[in-house]
């Protein structure tokens, strides 16, 4: 088994703090939020990581030179998203994959659990995530997308909700698919209309939620790894400053 950090991102609603370093160099507690991320996953026995740089690569490189880290590289990190930043990694699509993005913080028991999952692609869902979204905005449903389950599977997630039933849990940026069913996907993704819109994006920009709700409609079974808590997100200085206040993790 492989792990997969997507760190390509600026994080603009973090500046100043990004203004010379990426997103995943922020600090919280004294320590980047790349620090943990590599510790929990180096903890958790996987041996290979690689991580997918853009922005101020050279800051991520040079903290990491010390360890053991596959890079590549999203070139075109300012007029892509995630989806696009993951399959710069496609070299790295030949093992069971846990892919991890890199603005967020969480348990070792969560990855511990994910890599336990049997499904061929397995979705870390918090089913507590309006305790943490009380704590970040005065309306969770401002920020909060919709995920629903049917018969233990995840039928839809990603889109808009409009009431807290739409909401059966939260994607929190943590999933883990085998090697058997990265070969569909990869063909799948290059496969699909360049020319199209996805959710509102074009091919490039496409969320990493609308590439699993396709995949959910056209390939295979999505399962979620259910959590109650144990992680945050830091997506902005507001975040941070309240998680500093709260102590979490």
């Amino acid at each position: 088994m492989k792990a997969i950090i997507l760190a390509a991102g600026q994080g603009t609603r973090l500046r100043p703090l990004t203004n010379d370093k990426p997103k995943c160099m922020v600090e919280y507690s004294g320590k980047p939020i790349i620090r943990y991320i590599i510790d929990t996953i180096k903890n958790s026995g996987i041996k290979k990581t690689a991580i997918v740089n853009g922005y101020r690569n050279s800051v991520l490189e040079s903290y990491l030179a010390q360890e053991n880290i596959d890079w590549f590289t999203n070139e075109k990190y300012d007029s892509t998203n995630m989806v696009t930043t993951f399959f710069c990694a496609s070299k790295y699509f030949d093992d069971d994959l846990v892919v991890s993005y890199a603005d967020i913080i969480y348990k070792q028991e969560i990855l511990d659990a994910l890599i336990s999952s049997k499904g061929d692609f397995s979705v870390v869902v918090d089913r507590n995530w309006e305790e943490l979204w009380k704590l970040r905005m005065e309306d969770p449903l401002q920020d909060a997308e919709t995920l629903k389950i049917n018969n233990g599977k995840i039928i839809e997630l990603g889109k808009k909700a409009s009431n807290l039933g739409e909401i059966e849990g939260q994607y929190i940026g943590l999933f883990k698919i085998s090697r058997e069913a990265l070969a569909k996907i990869k063909d799948y993704y290059y496969s699909l209309d360049k020319n199209s819109i996805y959710d509102g994006q074009s091919y490039d920009n496409m969320y990493m939620t609308s590439l699993i709700q396709l995949v959910i409609d056209n390939i295979l079974d999505v399962e979620p790894v259910f959590i109650n808590g144990g992680w945050f997100e830091i997506d902005s200085a507001h975040d941070l400053e309240i998680y500093e206040k709260k102590k979490l993790i």
